[in-house]
């Protein structure tokens, strides 16, 4: 799947760890992992872990957690957003001076593209990763806020889908609608998603779900900084694939 520098906009920093640790060690939702990405003081200071730490750090936990749901569901995601993050990286690396945050790389493109904007490099590539990055936040909402099918309470089916219905339906055709519908049904039950989760550790449900709230506060402020970043900007595509 595929920021702008003003009193109203956050600043984020792209710093040289953005370029290296690309793959993911151990990111299980544990107490030290959550603490690289939990609050300071305001949800600027969140945009840009975002950009420089946890492009490489939280976007990982999120590749991790999708890992967890089994490769049938999440594994076209997954290629997605490591791709896109690449393509990210690699326009960052053509001058880093010059792009030193995502409000930057977006408005040079903008420049450099002109009629071909937003349809084009790292705006196109940044539009699809927080598409797939909101999928997850969804997600992992539906499941902290209790939402279940009360038929089948140990399925996360009912969570997948309403993320995918919220985030990424709306850009799908009605083929890749369909794959989606098939292979929610390989999901994991919940409680083994919870294991997953904890790296097998055998967890409360309880504990497993407040670790999943502690870890949305600043994901979704920054998701949601970066929806308002794509609408101010009028960016935003909503053609089908």
């Amino acid at each position: 799947m595929r920021f702008y520098a003003d009193a109203n906009f956050p600043q984020s920093n792209i710093k040289r760890s953005f370029l290296h640790s690309m793959l993911p060690t151990d990111v299980s939702l544990q107490r030290a992992d959550i603490d690289e990405i939990e609050s300071v003081e305001d949800p600027l200071t969140c945009v840009r872990k975002f950009v420089h730490a946890a492009t490489n750090k939280c976007v990982m936990y999120v590749l991790e957690i999708g890992d967890c749901l089994g490769s049938t569901v999440f594994s076209p995601i997954k290629a997605d957003v490591t791709g896109n993050i690449t393509k990210i990286k690699n326009v960052y690396e053509t001058n880093p001076t010059k792009f030193k945050t995502l409000q930057l790389i977006l408005e040079g493109e903008k420049e450099q593209y002109g009629t071909e904007w937003p349809n084009v490099g790292a705006t196109l590539a940044l539009m699809w990763l927080k598409r797939g990055l909101k999928f997850i936040q969804v997600m992992l909402q539906s499941i902290a806020d209790g939402e279940r099918d009360e038929s089948n309470p140990n399925f996360i089916r009912v969570n997948a889908t309403k993320a995918y219905e919220l985030t990424l339906k709306k850009y799908h055709s009605w083929f890749v609608q369909r794959l989606f519908t098939v292979a929610v049904y390989a999901a994991p039950s919940k409680s083994d998603f919870m294991k997953a989760l904890s790296k097998g550790r055998e967890v409360k449900e309880e504990e497993c779900v407040e670790k999943i709230r502690q870890f949305l506060v600043n994901f979704t402020v920054t998701i949601d900084a970066i929806y308002e970043m794509y609408t101010k900007m009028n960016a935003e595509l909503d053609y089908k694939v």
